[in-house]
């Protein structure tokens, strides 16, 4: 044997032995490389503790599978490669595609049990060169564990959007569906939330949709004040139970006994969820025969408690050009009748413009008869979450509010210094109590005046929380109107707002990651259609041929000698 064929088997042996060693190393340490420029597949260390808690077999049922259009097909290759991540990390995590249309004969049971599981599917235009064609998709996924199911919104609905904006927006929050998903469906209720009631509050009904999204994460029960006149002490123990309050449009007064059980809630760490309309104004009480009502302030009694903390929220409307659409009759009444859609500025349609993780990466926002909220000065840290437009100005009240305001001309100049009016606010650091330095409406040996480091977040509407009902008085989705077809983004908003209250910061901010994804502009495309042709096929080939005609010529010029 020649030297260096000894020294080839040498080498030969050194490189096994590398490749075993590495082998036996790498089975003790686990880590997965991600080379995405936004880090794309790289989970959250949320997301990571999330998975953890699995300790039984996940199954996950993804309905994105079958003939799909081109955008769909981007993000079913997103959540494949999501969920590959997720299963990395812990292989009780188990998932597959279903195409529901895949056999014609079960495919309308597929579709009815989908639909009563709330699974509805979506309609989309498919433009193939000037080629429409419609296909039903189901954007949707099902988590199943330990005989519990939750749904799991693949597509979020941006309204206006295009479907190719759609799935953008979808893919960015791909990561947050499915873990908070997993969260909930693994990770046992431990914080507590109270729905004040007695101040001629909303119904549950009319808040329904947010109430069945609370209680998936969250124990959740109504807490009545009236109990406060008869036995304030035990009420304030009670309610001191609870982690969160929420109080979702009061229309009566507060007693001051009321307030200062809510205070001392407050100033013993619990936290707050404010839905107040300090003015008294209605979308209903316009569809007379005039057109018109009068806004007049609501007197609630909680001035001097909202001073105190470090805000005011203001008897006015806030009117703002960025409005959203409503649909009023015009023409003749009668067969004659039809309707057109106007800009009504009363409901400002509110797009967050900072990167709070409450707020990031959320769109439209819909307010109705809004108020301004000013804040003070008072060593609370402040953080304004939504305003209105640069566009808008306050109306004070009493006011008559008419419908022909639709058709009102109106001009930059007459914005000059008057928008960017804050409609929500959080407020974050050691409140002092309203009653500090007062006598208080009912003895209480433990009063507190200065309380723990805290957090509350003030709505100015009331009706941000309200869902509509159907024909049938039953709730439809938080943030649709009926009216007009639209879906804001209401529930989302007011959901990060009660996670970020829990101290769950965790999921908000997996809701908030960017990521930058390069998608086919098919205009472009369809304008060169015969170059892109040509160099995405033609040029492979035409390649391959010149590498195979210079190799063979090489290898004939090599051996014929």
């Amino acid at each position: 044997m020649t030297t260096s064929k000894k020294k080839n088997i040498q080498y030969l042996l050194i490189l096994i032995g590398i490749l075993l060693v590495i082998n036996i190393v790498s089975g003790y340490f686990f880590h997965r490389f991600d080379l995405t420029k936004d880090k794309r597949y790289t989970l959250s260390t949320t997301s990571l503790n999330i998975v953890k808690q699995v300790e039984n077999p996940l199954y996950l049922k993804i309905y994105l599978q079958g003939d799909l259009p081109p955008e769909f097909k981007r993000l079913q290759s997103e959540t494949r490669d999501l969920l590959e991540e997720f299963q990395a990390y812990n292989k009780n995590i188990i998932f597959e595609f279903i195409d529901p249309l895949e056999n014609e004969d079960e495919s309308m049971d597929n579709i009815k049990n989908l639909y009563q599981k709330g699974l509805t599917p979506i309609n989309i235009t498919v433009d193939d060169k000037g080629k429409q064609s419609q296909e039903m998709v189901f954007p949707w996924a099902i988590a199943i564990y330990n005989n519990k199911e939750v749904n799991i919104p693949l597509l979020k609905n941006i309204m206006g959007a295009s479907t190719t904006e759609k799935v953008i927006a979808s893919v960015q929050h791909l990561e947050y569906s499915i873990a908070d998903a997993i969260n909930k469906i693994t990770k046992a209720k431990q914080k507590k939330v109270a729905i004040i009631k007695g101040n001629g509050e909303l119904y549950d009904v009319q808040m329904a949709k947010f109430l069945i999204q609370v209680r998936e994460s969250y124990y959740i029960g109504p807490f009545t004040l009236d109990s406060v006149a008869k036995n304030p002490k035990g009420s304030l123990e009670a309610l001191q139970k609870y982690d969160l309050a929420i109080i979702a449009k009061p229309t009566e007064t507060f007693s001051d006994a009321e307030k200062q059980v809510l205070d001392q809630f407050i100033i013993n760490g619990g936290k707050t969820l404010w839905l107040v309309d300090q003015v008294n104004m209605e979308m209903d009480s316009l569809y007379n025969v005039s057109g018109s009502t009068l806004a007049f302030p609501r007197d609630l009694n909680l001035n001097d408690m909202f001073f105190k903390y470090g805000f005011r929220i203001n008897p006015d409307l806030v009117k703002d050009e960025t409005g959203s659409p409503i649909k009023l009759a015009t023409g003749e009444q009668g067969s004659a009748t039809q309707y057109q859609e106007f800009n009504w500025k009363f409901a400002p349609q509110v797009y967050p413009i900072n990167d709070h993780p409450i707020v990031k990466n959320l769109g439209g926002i819909k307010f109705d008869f809004a108020n301004s909220i000013d804040t003070l000065k008072n060593g609370i840290k402040k953080t304004v979450l939504l305003q209105s437009s640069q566009y808008s100005k306050r109306i004070g009240s009493p006011v008559e509010i008419n419908l022909n305001i639709v058709e009102e001309e109106t001009s930059p100049n007459h914005y000059l210094n008057t928008g960017n009016i804050p409609l929500s606010v959080l407020l974050e650091g050691s409140f002092h109590s309203a009653f500090e330095n007062r006598v208080l409406p009912f003895d209480q040996k433990a009063f507190q005046t200065i309380g723990k480091p805290n957090k509350m977040i003030v709505v100015s509407d009331g009706d941000l929380v309200r869902n509509q009902l159907d024909k049938n008085f039953q709730p439809v989705e938080l943030g649709y109107d009926q009216r007009t077809g639209n879906l804001y983004d209401n529930k989302d908003f007011l959901m990060n707002c009660v996670n970020y209250l829990l101290d769950d910061s965790g999921l908000i901010n997996i809701r908030s990651k960017d990521l930058d994804l390069p998608l086919l502009d098919k205009d472009k495309v369809y304008e060169s259609y015969t170059t892109t042709q040509i160099l995405t096929i033609g040029l492979p080939i035409l390649v391959l041929v010149l590498f195979g005609l210079v190799f063979t010529f090489l290898r004939k010029k090599k051996y014929s000698n």
